[in-house]
C-alpha cells in the first residue's frame, strides 16, 4: 500500500482552528493518516500543538507536506540509520534525527515558506530536564531553535541523549504531558480538534520498572524524575478532561476506531500501513462532522 502514498506539497487557504496532537512514536502514523486527509481536502488549520511524534507530524501538516509523515516511517522503518544502534551512533537517539533532517529532507523537502508563515502558529512541547516542566517552542522562533525543539520533543528518555537548547537540556515532551490539550485551552483556542493515537477508552498504568530506571539514569535531575513519575497519572487526568469536553461539545476528538496493536517502535510495515489508513478513513468518515464543528 506504500505505493499509493505520494509526497506532495500543498499551500492552500488557511482556516481558523486548532489541532492538539498526541505522540506515541510510530503510532503517530495514525495522526499522519488523519492529517493527510485534511490536507488533501483543503482543511489547513492555522494553529497546532504537538508532543513527541505529534510534533513531527504537526510540522509536516503545517508545511502542507502530504504523505511525508507516513513515507518517512514506511519507507525507512528497517533502515538502521533511521532506527537502531546506527541511528544512535549518528544522532544520539534511537531514532535517526541526523538521517531524518538531512538525507530524508533532501528526498522530501519541507516547504519552509509555508511552515514558518506568520499566519500559522505551531507549538512544539519539550520537557526541560532541569525544571521538569513542559516548555513550548514555536515556528516563530529562529529555524535552528525550532528544529532543535522538534528533535528534543521526540527524544525518548533512556534511549536518547538530552538535547541542548539555549543552555538548557530537554527530552521528549511526553515525559511531562503526553496530551497538549490543556495548553491549547489555556492559550484561548476555541475550536480544538484533538487527535489521539489510542482509542478513547485507553488509560495508562504506572510502569514501576521504567520509573525506577529513570530514577537511576536521571538521578542528577530530581525535578525531571518527579515529573516523569507522575506523567501517566497526568495522562489519565487529561483523558478524563477530554471526555468531559467532548461530552459538552467544547472540542472535537478523533481517535482510532479500532483497538491499536502497534508498539512505539513497531517493526511490521503492514501494521503501520494499516494504522495510517485507519487514520485516513476515520478522518474521511467524520469529515463532515468536523467541518460542522469548526463552523459553529
Amino acid at each position: 500500500m506504500i505505493e499509493n502514498i505520494e509526497f506532495k506539497n500543498y499551500d492552500g487557504e488557511i482556516s481558523q482552528g486548532c489541532l492538539a496532537l498526541e505522540g506515541g512514536a510510530f503510532r503517530g502514523i495514525y495522526t499522519a493518516g488523519v492529517l493527510d486527509y485534511f490536507i488533501e481536502h483543503n482543511l489547513n488549520l492555522n494553529t497546532a500543538y504537538g508532543v513527541s511524534a505529534g510534533a513531527l507530524t504537526a510540522a509536516n501538516y503545517m508545511a502542507g507536506a502530504y504523505g511525508r509523515s507516513a513515507l518517512l516511517i514506511l519507507e525507512n522503518r528497517n533502515n538502521k540509520r533511521y532506527v537502531g544502534l546506527q541511528a544512535y551512533k549518528e544522532s544520539g537517539s534511537i531514532v535517526g534525527f541526523e538521517f531524518m533532517f538531512n538525507d530524508l529532507n533532501r528526498q522530501y523537502p519541507l516547504n519552509e515558506k509555508v511552515l514558518f508563515s506568520k499566519e500559522k502558529n505551531l507549538n512544539i512541547c519539550a520537557t526541560n530536564v532541569y525544571t521538569g516542566q513542559a516548555e513550548y517552542f514555536t515556528n516563530h522562533d529562529d529555524s535552528y531553535t525550532f528544529y532543535k525543539a522538534i528533535r528534543a520533543s521526540a527524544s525518548i528518555p533512556i534511549v536518547s541523549k538530552m538535547v541542548r537548547i539555549n543552555n538548557q537540556l530537554y527530552l521528549d515532551g511526553g515525559c511531562v504531558t503526553k496530551l497538549p490539550i490543556r495548553k491549547a485551552i489555556e492559550d484561548g483556542n476555541k475550536k480544538i480538534i484533538f487527535v489521539g493515537t489510542r482509542d478513547a477508552s485507553y488509560r495508562r498504568f504506572v510502569n514501576k520498572k521504567e520509573i525506577d530506571l529513570v530514577k537511576v539514569l536521571y538521578r542528577h535531575y530530581p525535578n525531571f524524575v518527579e515529573s516523569f513519575s507522575k506523567a501517566n497519572e497526568v495522562y489519565n487526568q487529561d483523558c478524563d478532561l477530554i471526555d468531559e469536553l467532548v461530552e459538552k461539545k467544547a472540542i472535537y476528538r478523533i481517535t482510532p476506531s479500532k483497538k491499536v496493536d502497534v508498539s512505539r517502535l513497531e517493526k511490521s510495515i503492514k501494521k503501520l500501513s494499516d494504522l495510517y489508513y485507519l487514520g485516513y478513513n476515520d478522518a474521511k468518515e467524520q469529515f463532515d462532522k468536523i467541518i460542522e464543528y469548526l463552523k459553529k
